[in-house]
C-alpha cells in the first residue's frame, strides 16, 4: 500500500509538472503556438519572447507553483521520508521538461515529449522544501541574468544555488542531506535540457540579455563598428536560447 501511494504521488507530481502553462498563456493572449517561437520551449523566458513580459512572468510564477505544490503534497503525506519530498520535486521538473500533454511525432526519433528547460520548477521544488529559498535563489538568479547576460546560465544556476543552500543547511543540521541531492539531480536535468545552449555558449554565439546586450548594441551602433560592418565584418550573432 505504501508503494502504491508513493507511485501515485510521484505520478501526480509528474502530471502537475506537465501542465504547459506557457503554451496555454501564449495561446490565449496571442493565438501563437509557443513551440514555434524562438527556442520552442514552454517556459517563462520563451513565453516572454512570444507574448511579452506579463505572459513570461505569469508563466514563471505558475511553473514555480506547480513544483512547490508537488513537494508540499509529498511533505504532507510522507512527512518522515525526505527522499520522497525530493523525488516529488524532481518528478515535477521532469514533467515540465517532458510533458505528457506535449507529445508529438519526430521524424528522426519517433515520438518525443516537449516542454521547458526546468529552471522555474526547480525553484518551485526548492521553495517547497524550504520556503525561505524564495528570498535567496530568485534574487541571486536575477542578478546573475542581468550581469552575466545568459538566460541558459541563469537557468542552470538555480539548481547550483539550491545545492549550495541545502548543502549548507544539511552541514548545520537544519535539513536532511537528501534535500541537497535535490539540487544535484535538478542540475543534471537542466544541463541535459540545455545542451543546445551549452553548445552555443562554447561557440560564443549564445543570446545575450541585460546590460551586456545593451553594451553590445551600443558598440554595434558606434561609427567604427558600423564601418567594419560596411566592409563585411559582423559582430557575433546572438541566437535565441
Amino acid at each position: 500500500m505504501l508503494y502504491l501511494s508513493l507511485a501515485a504521488l510521484l505520478f501526480g507530481a509528474y502530471l502537475m509538472g506537465s501542465i504547459p502553462f506557457g503554451l496555454l498563456i501564449v495561446r490565449l493572449k496571442t493565438g501563437k503556438d509557443i513551440r514555434k517561437v524562438e527556442s520552442g520551449r514552454t517556459g517563462g523566458t520563451n513565453a516572454m519572447r512570444a507574448a511579452g513580459w506579463a505572459a513570461g512572468v505569469l508563466t514563471a510564477v505558475l511553473d514555480v507553483s506547480k513544483a512547490a505544490l508537488s513537494v508540499w503534497a509529498a511533505r504532507a503525506f510522507f512527512s518522515g521520508l525526505p527522499w520522497v519530498h525530493v523525488l516529488a520535486g524532481v518528478a515535477a521538473v521532469v514533467g515540465h521538461n517532458y510533458s505528457i500533454f506535449l507529445i508529438e511525432r519526430d521524424e528522426k526519433s519517433g515520438l518525443r515529449l516537449r516542454g521547458g528547460a526546468g529552471g522555474a520548477p526547480t525553484v518551485g521544488g526548492a521553495i517547497g522544501l524550504w520556503f525561505p529559498t524564495l528570498f535567496i535563489i530568485p534574487p541571486l538568479s536575477f542578478a546573475l541574468l542581468y550581469f552575466v547576460g545568459y538566460a541558459s546560465v541563469t537557468t542552470m544556476s538555480v539548481a547550483f544555488f539550491t545545492l549550495i543552500v541545502f548543502g549548507v543547511r544539511a552541514f548545520l543540521g537544519l535539513s536532511p542531506w537528501a534535500y541537497a541531492a535535490y539540487g544535484l539531480l535538478a542540475e543534471l536535468l537542466l544541463i541535459w535540457a540545455l545542451r543546445p545552449n551549452i553548445r552555443r555558449l562554447l561557440n560564443g554565439n549564445e543570446r545575450l540579455v541585460g546590460w551586456r546586450a545593451r553594451k553590445r548594441a551600443q558598440n554595434a551602433a558606434a561609427p567604427g563598428v558600423a564601418g567594419d560592418q560596411s566592409r563585411g565584418e559582423k559582430p557575433p550573432s546572438a541566437q535565441a536560447g
